[in-house]
């Protein structure tokens, strides 16, 4: 399988739909590429708190829209990372008043909207993102088709083609990322390659690494880790978006400027590696709590 991670870098002089055409142009130039993943609030910086509401579209928006057509003419399955979604209000009332969501796309090969994911655990404490946005309440996985190989000798309609071993995505998004209760969840739902558009902060650079190595090597799959580069709202940003291996080598990495991170894989090597060494069958769940 060969991933690109596109690690979009922010300027604030940018405007939102120029951005977009601009990403929808590096996406179309990973056609050779099986899957594509974008970093997490790419349309306004993640740390842009200011930003969330003004810019927020609905699910089926200007990003769907933009996205939709890129997957589909550059033939990849495309994590879009995500978007301040503004979901439809409980009420039925106007547009634009329901609550907000840090909302992952995920898209097939033709364009459809394969899945979603709202943000489960939300960055700030008390405040940003932890308060101006809803939490999502769903693990999310995608299957994705093995990729196809054409081989000859050639017929009278063209080289053969076979398809490879289908695999599962898990998704999850940045400050998820600290939480690895939420990974055991993904992998029980059959996930074997771990996607995660972030924002990350430069200030906590060695944690990303060490958590991204962390998640793969305790279940046993690949992570495809995608951050941002520049500043967003004065917050200079980690970049170093990552590939790690089930046993927590790191296949590629990136710097910390705008950059494609192209890396090749075997996603068999998921169930080669959990047969050759069984930990995740020794976990032991329901423990009770020490006694006081």
């Amino acid at each position: 399988m060969r991933a690109s991670l596109i690690q979009i870098g922010v300027d604030e002089g940018e405007s939102v739909g120029s951005r977009r055409r601009r990403v929808a142009s590096l996406i179309r130039e990973q056609s050779g590429a099986d899957l594509v993943v974008l970093p997490e609030l790419w349309t306004t910086g993640a740390f842009a708190y200011q930003e969330f509401a003004a810019e927020a579209e609905p699910l089926e928006g200007p990003t769907y829209e933009v996205m939709a057509k890129a997957a589909r003419d550059a033939g990849v399955w495309l994590h879009a990372g995500s978007i301040p979604e503004r979901a439809a209000s409980d009420s039925g009332s106007a547009a634009g008043d329901g609550p907000l969501y840090n909302t992952s796309l995920i898209f097939s090969p033709s364009g459809e909207l394969a899945a979603t994911y709202r943000k489960i655990h939300r960055f700030g404490f008390d405040k940003g993102e932890a308060v101006l946005m809803g939490a999502g309440s769903e693990l999310v996985t995608v299957r994705l088709p093995g990729p196809a190989t054409t081989h000859g000798p050639a017929t009278t309609h063209g080289l053969a083609t076979t398809l490879g071993p289908a695999t599962t995505l898990g998704v999850a998004t940045c400050y998820d990322l600290r939480f690895p209760e939420l990974f055991r969840g993904l992998v029980d739902a059959g996930a074997e390659i771990l996607v995660i558009p972030a924002g990350w902060p430069e200030r906590r650079r060695s944690h990303w690494t060490l958590l991204a190595q962390a998640r793969a090597v305790e279940n046993q799959a690949y992570v495809l880790a995608c951050g941002t580069a520049g500043t967003h709202a004065g917050v200079p940003q980690a970049g170093h978006s990552i590939v790690v291996d089930p046993w927590g080598e790191v296949l590629g990495e990136a710097g910390s400027g705008e950059e494609v991170l192209t890396v090749e894989f075997d996603p068999g090597k998921v169930a080669a590696t959990r047969e050759q060494f069984p930990a995740l069958k020794d976990r032991m769940l329901g423990l009770r709590p020490p006694r006081r």
